[in-house]
């Protein structure tokens, strides 16, 4: 038995996101805790799987936000390291009319940037059993060293690794480069979550079938999944492919955290019923059931503490 269930690295950052405006007539920003690892373990825990974080926030009132958050949200901050010199990173959200989002970083450098490979406690990696990362902590160094001594150390202790790339193009000095790290993700991985227009970008089709296709026989990851936003999601698993439609809602999206509220989801069913002798029905419920989770994330403002308890996303479920 392993002390956690999934241990995440990468980004914890505070989202502005727009919230209406002031008598003036200024936009309002909400701070609201964020950082899609963390967002990834706050469903996870929500569904009663244990969580820890490791990275890094700024000795400032930000950095004691994303502390309780992360702790109210019942993952465990033991592993976040507070950095004394360089700020919290931040991250403004501009929701656009079809609710997608632009962002705007403040972060060079942000502390999230600052994790060192010698900061990478090796203890609570190896007692995990399900390490989760992504492609932001791997934008520049020291994190992408750190990120990918991480990689290595949940590999040796027999981790099943997750990534999702979560590309921000504004955060790389280049596509190029871009491309090249997430390469390496994928070549790291057994479960693969990645975007309709990443994949896109990755693979230069948009048709998802030949592209997921073109992943898995490269690099050999047994679990891929598609998340298409208003069009649903795809999983590949072996010679089988499912997918499941999304639930639409009739007012206003704000789709901050709806791809890590998916994510979280389809890591605890894995966590609940292994990697292995997967059917297409199980699939389908897997993703019927993240879909439907990320749908109530889209109805509220922020990520990290808008997780949905897991009575809502069955409620959801029998009303269809």
């Amino acid at each position: 038995m392993r002390r956690y269930d999934v241990t995440a690295l990468g980004e914890l950052l505070i989202d502005f996101t727009e919230n209406g405006y002031s008598s003036q007539g200024n936009p309002v920003f909400e701070a609201n805790p964020g950082g899609a690892p963390c967002n990834v373990l706050a469903m996870l825990a929500k569904l009663g799987y244990s969580a820890a974080f490791i990275g890094k926030v700024g000795r400032d009132c930000f950095g004691d936000q994303l502390q309780s958050a992360i702790r109210e949200a019942g993952i465990s901050a033991e592993y976040l390291l507070r950095d004394p010199e360089i700020h919290t990173t931040l991250a403004f959200v501009h929701t656009l009319p079809d609710g997608d989002r632009d962002f705007s970083f403040y972060r060079n450098p942000g502390t999230d940037l600052m994790l060192q490979e010698k900061e990478i406690p090796a203890e609570v990696i190896q007692n995990s059993r399900m390490f989760h990362f992504g492609a932001l902590s791997m934008t520049r160094e020291p994190a992408r060293q750190a990120t990918k001594k991480a990689i290595r150390i949940a590999e040796e202790a027999g981790c099943i690794c997750s990534f999702d790339p979560n590309l921000r193009p504004s955060l790389w000095n280049s596509m190029e480069e871009a491309k090249a790290q997430v390469v390496w993700g994928l070549q790291h991985c057994q479960i693969l979550k990645i975007s309709d227009n990443e994949l896109e970008w990755l693979t230069g089709t948009d048709d998802y079938d030949w592209g997921a296709d073109r992943i898995r026989s490269r690099f050999r990851i047994p679990l891929v999944l598609v998340s298409m936003g208003k069009n649903g999601s795809l999983a590949y698993w072996e010679n089988i492919k499912a997918e499941a439609p999304a639930f639409l809602n009739n007012g206003p999206a704000e789709t901050t955290g709806a791809g890590d509220t998916f994510m979280g989801c389809v890591l605890g069913y894995i966590l609940k019923n292994g990697l292995d002798h997967l059917t297409k029905h199980d699939l389908c419920r897997m993703l019927t059931f993240a879909n439907a989770a990320a749908s109530i994330v889209t109805t509220r403002k922020g990520a990290l503490k808008a997780m949905p308890e897991k009575e809502e996303i069955l409620k959801l479920l029998h009303q269809i």
